[in-house]
């Protein structure tokens, strides 16, 4: 017969195991394309078709789609990135005529796709730019531009990652359209001026 102290450290790992298998794999900015092509073919709820590698898409029906894109670029503009092996942003995209969008279901996305800990770290994250201000609905109103005028985001400082989230929510109705960017910190900068400046 085993002794106790033994018992107990043979039985502790296989009682990980459920815990180790549960437990939400990331693939988040800052990893290499391989590693997170790998997340994306493993992730449940991601499960890409055959071709579909850091971009997947999703449709039930012509009224709903979802799409996960993994890219070697910085978010925003289109600007050159010497180093394509590393991921920089990652961006979920929803599209939903039946039930709308709002900012709470891109969470919920985000805690579906990512689990607890990226979600913690996106509510606890400060509030650094909200748009639009009144000068900009005025002067998207002024130049007939309405998309401009629907656009309501923020982006969003954490301790691990910058989140950008955006709903086209026009003035009457519900809004049908939204995405959420996790973003390297790195590239706050820059998205930040270009979003101030649009």
């Amino acid at each position: 017969m085993l002794k106790k102290p033994l018992l107990n450290f043979l039985i502790l790992p296989f009682s990980l195991i459920p815990f180790v298998f549960n437990s939400p794999a990331h693939a988040l900015p800052g990893q290499t394309t391989e590693e997170v092509g790998t997340w994306i073919k493993a992730h449940p709820t991601l499960t890409p078709r055959l071709g579909e590698k850091l971009f997947v898409q999703k449709s039930d029906t012509a009224a709903q789609r979802f799409t996960f894109q993994a890219s070697v670029l910085p978010p925003g503009r289109v600007q050159f990135s010497q180093d394509r092996s590393r991921i920089r942003n990652e961006r979920i995209a929803m599209y939903d005529a039946i039930n709308g969008m709002t900012f709470e279901r891109l969470q919920e996305s985000l805690r579906v796709i990512y689990g607890l800990d990226i979600y913690q770290d996106f509510n606890r994250a400060e509030v650094v730019y909200q748009y639009p201000n009144q000068s900009a609905i005025n002067s998207a109103r002024f130049a007939k531009t309405p998309i401009r005028e629907a656009l309501r985001g923020e982006l969003r400082v954490g301790d691990r990652y910058v989140y950008w989230v955006e709903v086209a929510q026009p003035r009457q109705g519900k809004a049908f359209t939204g995405q959420m960017t996790v973003l390297l910190k790195s590239d706050l900068d820059k998205l930040e001026a270009e979003l101030r400046n649009r």
